[in-house]
Protein backbone atom coordinates (compact mmCIF):
# COMPACT_ATOMS: atom_id res chain seq x y z
CA UNK A 1 0.00 0.00 0.00
CA UNK A 2 3.12 2.72 0.85
CA UNK A 3 3.37 2.66 -3.22
CA UNK A 4 0.16 4.11 -3.55
CA UNK A 5 1.18 6.99 -1.20
CA UNK A 6 3.29 9.98 -2.90
CA UNK A 7 4.44 12.98 -0.57
CA UNK A 8 2.13 11.64 2.58
CA UNK A 9 2.88 14.67 4.85
CA UNK A 10 0.87 13.67 8.04
CA UNK A 11 -1.15 10.82 9.40
CA UNK A 12 -4.46 11.73 7.51
CA UNK A 13 -2.87 11.23 4.37
CA UNK A 14 -2.02 7.40 4.77
CA UNK A 15 -3.84 5.31 2.82
CA UNK A 16 -4.88 8.01 0.26
CA UNK A 17 -4.05 7.01 -3.32
CA UNK A 18 -1.91 9.35 -5.35
CA UNK A 19 -4.61 9.24 -8.07
CA UNK A 20 -7.19 10.56 -5.33
CA UNK A 21 -4.95 13.46 -3.84
CA UNK A 22 -3.97 14.95 -7.14
CA UNK A 23 -6.00 17.12 -9.69
CA UNK A 24 -6.54 15.33 -12.97
CA UNK A 25 -2.75 15.60 -15.18
CA UNK A 26 -4.82 16.36 -18.60
CA UNK A 27 -7.04 19.54 -16.70
CA UNK A 28 -3.64 20.77 -15.39
CA UNK A 29 -2.14 19.87 -19.01
CA UNK A 30 -5.30 22.15 -20.66
CA UNK A 31 -4.86 24.73 -17.84
CA UNK A 32 -0.90 25.22 -19.17
CA UNK A 33 -1.34 24.53 -22.27
CA UNK A 34 -3.93 27.87 -22.47
CA UNK A 35 -1.18 29.96 -21.03
CA UNK A 36 1.81 29.14 -23.43
CA UNK A 37 2.34 30.27 -27.25
CA UNK A 38 0.18 27.62 -29.54
CA UNK A 39 3.45 25.95 -30.87
CA UNK A 40 4.81 25.66 -27.39
CA UNK A 41 5.33 22.18 -26.38
CA UNK A 42 4.56 21.17 -22.16
CA UNK A 43 6.83 18.18 -21.13
CA UNK A 44 5.06 15.18 -19.33
CA UNK A 45 7.60 16.06 -16.60
CA UNK A 46 6.42 20.08 -16.20
CA UNK A 47 2.72 18.77 -15.74
CA UNK A 48 3.21 16.07 -13.11
CA UNK A 49 5.48 19.13 -11.64
CA UNK A 50 2.74 21.42 -11.61
CA UNK A 51 0.11 19.17 -10.97
CA UNK A 52 1.79 18.56 -7.67
CA UNK A 53 2.16 22.18 -6.75
CA UNK A 54 -1.27 22.95 -7.55
CA UNK A 55 -2.59 19.81 -5.58
CA UNK A 56 -0.43 20.74 -2.66
CA UNK A 57 -2.20 24.70 -2.39
CA UNK A 58 -5.14 23.33 -2.85
CA UNK A 59 -4.85 21.13 0.25
CA UNK A 60 -2.78 23.85 1.80
CA UNK A 61 -5.60 26.83 1.77
CA UNK A 62 -8.42 24.43 2.31
CA UNK A 63 -6.75 23.18 5.16
CA UNK A 64 -6.55 27.12 6.73
CA UNK A 65 -10.10 26.91 5.64
CA UNK A 66 -11.63 24.45 7.21
CA UNK A 67 -9.43 25.00 10.04
CA UNK A 68 -11.38 28.77 10.66
CA UNK A 69 -14.97 26.65 10.06
CA UNK A 70 -14.12 24.40 12.82
CA UNK A 71 -13.43 26.93 15.09
CA UNK A 72 -16.70 28.88 13.89
CA UNK A 73 -18.56 25.03 14.54
CA UNK A 74 -19.50 25.10 10.95
CA UNK A 75 -19.55 22.18 8.71
CA UNK A 76 -18.98 23.93 5.57
CA UNK A 77 -16.81 25.56 3.97
CA UNK A 78 -17.30 28.43 2.18
CA UNK A 79 -16.34 30.73 -0.90
CA UNK A 80 -15.57 33.31 1.22
CA UNK A 81 -13.91 31.14 3.74
CA UNK A 82 -11.36 30.27 1.00
CA UNK A 83 -10.58 33.93 0.09
CA UNK A 84 -10.31 34.54 3.92
CA UNK A 85 -7.43 31.64 3.90
CA UNK A 86 -5.95 33.05 1.03
CA UNK A 87 -5.22 36.40 3.32
CA UNK A 88 -4.07 35.01 5.81
CA UNK A 89 -1.57 32.58 4.55
CA UNK A 90 -0.47 35.88 2.79
CA UNK A 91 -1.65 35.73 -1.21
CA UNK A 92 -3.64 38.75 -0.55
CA UNK A 93 -3.23 39.19 -4.63
CA UNK A 94 -5.31 36.47 -5.19
CA UNK A 95 -7.77 37.36 -2.82
CA UNK A 96 -9.78 40.71 -4.22
CA UNK A 97 -9.69 39.10 -7.59
CA UNK A 98 -11.58 35.52 -6.23
CA UNK A 99 -14.05 37.91 -3.92
CA UNK A 100 -15.02 39.72 -7.25
CA UNK A 101 -15.26 36.37 -9.15
CA UNK A 102 -17.70 35.10 -6.35
CA UNK A 103 -19.45 37.69 -6.32
CA UNK A 104 -20.48 37.72 -9.72
CA UNK A 105 -21.30 34.17 -9.58
CA UNK A 106 -23.91 34.71 -7.12
CA UNK A 107 -25.07 37.48 -9.13
CA UNK A 108 -25.19 35.09 -11.69
CA UNK A 109 -26.55 32.71 -9.87
CA UNK A 110 -29.27 34.57 -8.88
CA UNK A 111 -30.37 35.70 -11.96
CA UNK A 112 -30.25 31.90 -13.54
CA UNK A 113 -32.86 31.16 -10.12
CA UNK A 114 -35.21 34.05 -10.89
CA UNK A 115 -35.37 32.84 -14.68
CA UNK A 116 -36.05 29.47 -13.75
CA UNK A 117 -38.51 30.77 -11.72
CA UNK A 118 -39.80 32.77 -14.33
CA UNK A 119 -39.96 30.07 -16.69
CA UNK A 120 -42.13 27.67 -14.52
CA UNK A 121 -44.87 30.48 -13.59
CA UNK A 122 -44.27 30.43 -9.92
CA UNK A 123 -45.75 34.03 -8.19
CA UNK A 124 -44.01 35.85 -5.90
CA UNK A 125 -46.84 37.71 -5.16
CA UNK A 126 -48.36 34.64 -3.84
CA UNK A 127 -45.56 33.82 -2.32
CA UNK A 128 -45.05 36.79 -0.33
CA UNK A 129 -49.20 36.78 0.37
CA UNK A 130 -47.89 33.22 2.22
CA UNK A 131 -45.27 34.96 4.09
CA UNK A 132 -47.74 37.37 5.62
CA UNK A 133 -50.33 34.59 6.31
CA UNK A 134 -47.50 32.13 7.80
CA UNK A 135 -44.99 34.03 9.51
CA UNK A 136 -42.94 31.36 11.01
CA UNK A 137 -42.83 28.94 8.25
CA UNK A 138 -39.95 31.19 6.87
CA UNK A 139 -37.76 31.76 10.77
CA UNK A 140 -38.62 27.71 11.36
CA UNK A 141 -36.63 26.96 7.56
CA UNK A 142 -34.24 29.67 8.02
CA UNK A 143 -33.03 27.97 12.23
CA UNK A 144 -32.57 24.85 10.52
CA UNK A 145 -30.68 25.38 7.81
CA UNK A 146 -28.22 27.47 10.05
Amino acid sequence: MAENIIGASNEDDVGIKEQDRLLPIANVGRIMKQIVPPNAKISKEAKETMQECVSEFIGFVTSEASQKCRKERRKTVTGDDICWALATLGFDNYEAPLKRYLHKFRELEGEKAANQMKATGHDYKQEEEEDEQYPLKFSLIGRNQQ
